[in-house]
């Protein structure tokens, strides 16, 4: 377990993390077409937050990481209580995008929460595994916990935002597929990513002088 201290990256990586994630759940609604492949403008960025979850934990330590998927969860349902708010104010008379903007920033309670309670779950899933397999295994062969947590993590929250948002309006057959693509999908990509996870996490060891484990953390993620 890392003792606390001032770290040089670590505060920029949160804030680039938090961004990412507000994005994509901005640009969800997006559905791009690459040839037959249909893939929504959140399934491009959303994965991203895992690899930063993995250094997270990698580097700095599961405490880390908890702190930095609580500041997350809490700055996406922020962004989703304004938007509701905001869309529901009276607009301009001379003001012409009301219909657009609503379309974008008019999020519907059931997916926003179902959205949050798989980031929640997701996330502190991957941190766990990650940071349990470093124990396991003295810190070597890295991609073994970048894959491996991933797995778990993806998993957890691909299950958990497909049943929440869209269980009881859809078949039970077609929110299995839509759970075994998208998560195939995301597993694919932080597989494809592994030595972009590679490269910083050796640059942030090698700069801030850390190598987090997690002997004696307390795992619990309400802490």
């Amino acid at each position: 377990m890392t003792p606390k201290r001032d770290f040089r990256y670590l505060d920029l990586l949160v804030s680039v993390f938090i961004v990412v994630l507000l994005i994509s759940n901005l640009v969800a609604q997006k559905i791009c077409a690459f040839g037959d492949l249909r893939v929504s403008g959140a399934q491009l960025l959303f994965p991203l937050t895992y690899i930063f979850g993995d250094i997270f934990t990698e580097v700095y330590g599961y405490a880390a990481s908890r702190r930095a998927i609580w500041i997350g969860f809490f700055a996406s349902g922020l962004m989703a209580l304004l938007g509701v708010i905001i869309v529901a104010l009276p607009a301009a008379p001379d003001w012409p995008n009301q219909a657009a903007f609503a379309i974008v920033f008019n999020f519907i309670p059931r997916i926003v929460v179902a959205s949050l309670i798989a980031f929640w779950c997701g996330e502190f899933a991957n941190s766990y595994v990650m940071a349990k397999m470093k124990m396991l295994t003295k810190g070597r062969h890295l991609w073994t916990r970048t894959v491996g947590s991933t797995v778990v993590g993806q998993a957890v929250d691909t299950a958990l935002v497909m049943v929440l948002a869209f269980g009881g309006t859809m078949p039970a057959k077609t929110i299995a597929t839509l759970i075994f693509s998208g998560y195939i999908a995301k597993v694919i990509y932080e597989v494809v990513m592994t030595p972009v996870t590679y490269a910083a996490v050796n640059f942030l060891k090698r700069k801030e002088g850390v190598d987090a484990f997690d002997y004696g953390t307390n795992f619990s993620p309400f802490l």
